[in-house]
């Protein structure tokens, strides 16, 4: 009888702890999951070696021309030679410790505010956003304490990336919040009004807005007046993509039950009231993703301001391919380009979940 038992027990469980549990949920949970990641694994095997090998292994990466090339493998020279150019675009030489200065500034102010446990850190934002735009257009711009101007048709590379970027950023963000407001708003004519914007901005593509910032927008000024064709890039990209933060932002609006409203309302909150310190909050906490997913469109929407004659960093690196003396190296340059673009999306990325994971600790 002991036998018999034995024989109708039921077999231990499969592991489900440590690396084998892991790979046995992720990896290999069921045939086809399990062909997929072998599959996978072959590619990998593959093709990463060789790459890197390329890439790293017998790369070149000390030089001053071409002819320092020798090995076969990735010649890094091209970039390590331009790279000053490929930061900094055509600004002079002498000035670009404005640039560094600019950044640092920016750094310094933003750092303290992502310490959790920091006193006055809304004076800090307030500092942030009231007076840095001020010290970084004096910065890169000059014209006053002794600076002298660079014009912004010598700006480029990863400066003028960054720059429309986080003035997109921060414009484009309290745009679409008070869209989105309009767009669900109880009077007719702010609701129409915020309703045609959306959907006139988010039915054209981007390109055909900077055309029509860089050739049509002049025609509305005065005939004696004239606007920077950096400054009216900004403003088509933050006007575009404000659109789009509206319907991110909207979506966390309706996501927000009635109680919330009704909560606001029984404690005597007037609508801005209300909407400031307990809808808001709640709203753009839900779409965090979809906030940043924004963001990460419009940092690589920057490249687009070539066809009107600015020079990103994707930009200053197609004209460096137009020089005869690197001819054939454009692989290294857009890979250098994409992995720039890839470490910044990437950073964000990771950024906007840890804030997911702080702001629902409390839930």
């Amino acid at each position: 009888m002991g036998t018999e038992k034995h024989s109708d027990a039921l077999p231990p469980p499969a592991s489900g702890l440590g690396v084998v549990g892991w790979l046995r949920r992720n990896l290999f949970s069921s045939i086809g999951n399990t062909l997929l990641t072998l599959v996978a694994l072959y590619l990998i095997a593959s093709t990463v070696p060789s790459f890197l090998r390329w890439a790293i292994i017998d790369a070149d990466w000390l030089g001053t021309n071409r002819a320092d090339c020798t090995s076969g493998g990735a010649c890094w020279v091209f970039v390590t030679t331009r790279i000053n150019q490929f930061i900094y675009g055509f600004y002079p030489l002498a000035e670009q410790w404005r640039v560094n200065a600019a950044g640092l500034l920016l750094v310094a102010l933003v750092a303290p505010l992502l310490i959790r446990a920091l006193p006055y850190k809304g004076v800090l934002g307030l500092a942030l956003l009231a007076g840095y735009p001020f010290a970084g257009y004096l910065l890169l711009y000059g014209g006053a304490f002794g600076l002298p101007v660079v014009a912004t048709h010598l700006w480029g590379g990863l400066m003028l990336t960054l720059v429309i970027a986080l003035v997109g950023i921060v414009l484009a963000l309290p745009l679409g919040v008070l869209l989105a407001l309009g767009r669900r708003s109880q009077m007719p004519v702010i609701r129409a009004a915020c309703v045609a914007y959306i959907e006139l901005w988010r039915a054209v593509p981007l390109i055909t807005v900077l055309f029509m910032a860089s050739v049509m927008l002049p025609l509305f000024f005065p005939a004696d007046m004239s606007v920077d064709k950096l400054a009216r890039a900004m403003i088509g990209i933050v006007l575009f993509q404000a659109a789009y933060m509206a319907e991110v932002v909207r979506g966390g609006l309706q996501a927000i039950p009635k109680g919330q409203y009704e909560a606001a309302e029984a404690l005597g909150l007037g609508y801005w009231q209300s909407m400031g310190l307990v809808i808001l909050p709640q709203a753009l906490r839900l779409v965090i993703p979809g906030i940043v997913n924004t963001f990460i469109a419009l940092f690589k929407d920057t490249t687009l301001v070539l066809i009107i004659g600015l020079f990103d960093l994707l930009g200053i690196v197609q004209q460096a391919f137009a020089d005869p003396a690197w001819l054939g190296y454009s692989l290294e340059g857009y890979l250098f380009a994409g992995f720039i673009f890839w470490a910044f999306c990437f950073a964000m990325s990771r950024y906007s979940q840890a804030l997911e994971r702080e702001l629902r600790r409390g839930r």
